[in-house]
């Protein structure tokens, strides 16, 4: 434990994290040093040092003005100081800190740098230059490397990337410039580029873990989850007690279906570091995946003691659905969201965590003004745009017309029946639908997979000015055929050995006419759900990723109306091909909605698919609790405990709402 620890060997650990690349957990550790120690002069100065690198320039001259003060004499202080007021562009005032700096320690390539640099934002060219002159002559790539990775910090990421390019053909040798220039490539999502560069890095520095850990999230980006997992493992050969690279094979291990695997990962982090908050939210994650929710909950508690300004984890157990605050950790949170110091998405978290806290208190005014502000605070943090919505499902409608089909060429695509897609809106009662069907002997769940978006994301090709889904009208049927073998075999990894496979990403609604062209033996299923329940259980979920559309209640209804349209239309070019199951029926007639799902599948009736909430798989989703409970009914009209504040989503969904649920 911490508290057993003397402050040198603490210290010693957070530089050692930063070392390693785990700058949020050096953080925590360092703002509880602080608030233990508020006269430690060192980690107030390693503190304003962390946050300067994370772009929090304000904070982090405020607490090395705090640090100089101390400790006046402290040459690091001054020279992290004088950068930090360089980067926010007060020269002047960065000029007095720097040249304290050079003044208390031998001159070094790195201060002369960024001295140089505050003379010539200060207008002094003619000392700017002379500086510089004195930095190259010290150690002139030490020097351009500096000036590099503060391009980077300051966000000037094309200028960074020039000079770190310049570096890497001085010295192809040197793995920081290498490792610099693989972090702009991952910052501007060329994850091919930063992939090249990783490799060649870890193959001259074997023993060089944060490389091997940026090539693991590079993988992950990628969708490479597998490949993801190897070269983890590979590190774990050269450096067996690493805790992070443990703990960045685990999340790895997560994203490729193998909770179990990564559940021991996990464990095997925070026994090497208990002090690793994120160590103990991902066993908390994974955890909650395979159904310990016991052992989550003590993971996750564990994490809010390391690291209590952290919103995620609180909005983690928030999100089991089943679990409860008590009044004082209510209390808790509403002092942490109130601290507008805090990063917004740590306090949208605290937002969310807190709606859901007053919703089960049934506090529903008080419930709504927090999901209301949640999502206020995330919509203006993301891009989302309905037009693009509207004229993305439009071009589906255009290329995948009855036309298209009428005409389609005998034996088009791949003819296996192996997948069974989920799609709809999210809250929809997808999950629930997929563990009815992932219960029948013949058929593995597994959860939400991004395969045929990034397969039709891949038939867009600039160069010849041919984009999706216009390119599919030239392809022959034996290259459609491919596409069909090709997103068999990306999921293969993600299933057992049962002959179908469940895909339940709801975001696949768009993409029907497309799954039917490549896999046109595929059977498509669409989970409905009364479309304000489903909204609105939309605008309560903060999602890890994507469905940009979900937070703002009008956004909310219109994008509704799109799916409406859409799923309309493929009834009509595709007549019979999609089954619609609506989840209110579901709760109420169970058996013989189980029955019409499975005759659709092809599948003969099992009894476990009455019994899914007794069937052991790891769920991912966020109703991964709720699927483990026998079917209830307290879920449906939940909308109405909030129905004096959802008048603009009635509003925008009058067109397909019964009449007693419109807005009068």
């Amino acid at each position: 434990m911490m508290s057993e620890q003397q402050p040198s060997q603490v210290f010693e650990k957070v530089v050692l994290l930063l070392k390693e690349g785990a700058r949020d957990d050096a953080e925590t550790l360092c703002r509880e040093m602080v608030d233990r120690y508020p006269g430690d002069a060192n980690f107030i100065a390693l503190l304003g040092s962390i946050t300067a690198r994370k772009g929090d320039l304000e904070e982090s001259v405020s607490l090395l003005q705090r640090a100089v003060k101390i400790a006046p004499g402290n040459p690091n202080g001054q020279a992290d100081l004088g950068t930090a007021l360089l980067n926010l562009g007060r020269a002047e005032e960065a000029l007095q800190h720097l040249e304290k700096a050079r003044s208390l320690r031998p001159a070094d390539a790195s201060l002369l740098s960024k001295l140089a640099g505050a003379y010539q934002l200060a207008g002094n060219s003619d000392q700017a230059q002379k500086v510089m002159a004195e930095a190259a002559a010290l150690s002139p790539f030490q020097a351009k490397l500096d000036e590099a990775s503060r391009l980077f910090v300051r966000g000037q990421f094309r200028e960074a990337e020039g000079l770190a390019k310049a570096l890497v053909r001085e010295n192809p040798q040197d793995v920081n410039a290498a490792l610099l220039l693989a972090r702009i490539a991952i910052k501007a999502r060329c994850f091919k580029d930063a992939r090249e560069l990783l490799e060649k890095i870890t193959a001259m520095a074997p023993g060089f873990s944060v490389a091997w850990h940026d090539l693991g999230t590079v993988l992950k980006e990628m969708h490479l989850h597998e490949e993801a997992v190897d070269v983890l493992r590979e590190s774990l050969t050269i450096d067996s007690d690493n805790a992070l690279t443990h703990y960045y094979l685990g999340a790895a291990l997560a994203m490729a279906a193998k909770p179990h695997e990564a559940v021991e990962s996990y464990r095997r982090a925070v026994e090497l570091d208990p002090l690793l908050p994120g160590g103990h939210i991902g066993l908390g994650h994974v955890l909650k995946t395979v159904g310990d929710q016991t052992a989550g909950v003590e993971a996750y508690k564990r994490a809010i003691e390391l690291r209590p300004n952290y919103g995620e984890t609180y909005y983690s157990l928030a999100n089991l659905k089943t679990f409860r605050f008590s009044l004082d950790e209510i209390s808790n949170m509403e002092t942490r969201l109130a601290n507008e110091k805090l990063p917004t998405e740590c306090r949208v978290h605290f937002a969310f965590a807190l709606a859901k806290a007053y919703e089960d208190a049934k506090e529903f005014d008080k419930s709504f003004a927090h999901y209301e502000l949640a999502n206020q605070m995330h919509r203006d943090t993301i891009a989302y745009d309905p037009v693009q919505t509207q004229v993305g499902h439009e071009r589906m409608r255009n290329v995948f017309s009855e036309e298209f089909f009428s005409g389609a060429t005998p034996n088009r695509g791949c003819p296996d029946a192996d997948p069974i897609f989920i799609v709809g809106l999210p809250r929809s009662g997808s999950t629930l639908l997929e563990q009815i069907l992932a219960s029948h002997s013949q058929v593995d769940g597994t959860s939400e997979l991004h395969d045929i978006s990034l397969i039709a994301q891949g038939l867009s090709r600039s160069r010849d000015g041919d984009v999706f889904p216009q390119s599919i009208t030239t392809m022959r049927p034996e290259e459609l055929r491919e596409l069909g073998e090709e997103y068999l075999s990306q999921t293969r990894q993600y299933r057992a050995e049962a002959p179908f496979f469940t895909d339940k990403m709801p975001n696949n609604f768009a993409y029907v006419g497309f799954i039917k062209t490549i896999l046109p033996n595929a059977k498509i299923i669409d989970a409905r759900r009364d479309p304000l329940d489903s909204c609105f259980g939309c605008f309560k979920q903060h999602f890890a990723k994507g469905q940009t559309f979900t937070y703002d209640l009008f956004e909310l209804g219109e994008f509704y109306l799109e799916y409406h349209e859409l799923m309309s239309h493929w009834d009509t070019v595709l007549p019979g091909q999609v089954l619609r199951v609506q989840y209110e029926t579901v709760v109420e007639d169970l058996e013989h909605q189980v029955r019409r799902i499975l005759d659709f599948c092809g599948l003969p009736f099992e009894e476990a698919c009455l019994s899914f909430h007794e069937t052991k798989r790891a769920v991912r989703t966020a109703s991964s609790e709720q699927v483990r409970q026998p079917i209830y009914s307290s879920s449906v009209g939940t909308w109405r405990r909030f129905e004096k504040h959802l008048e603009i989503l009635q509003q925008a969904l009058t067109p397909v709402l019964p009449a007693e649920s419109r807005s009068q």
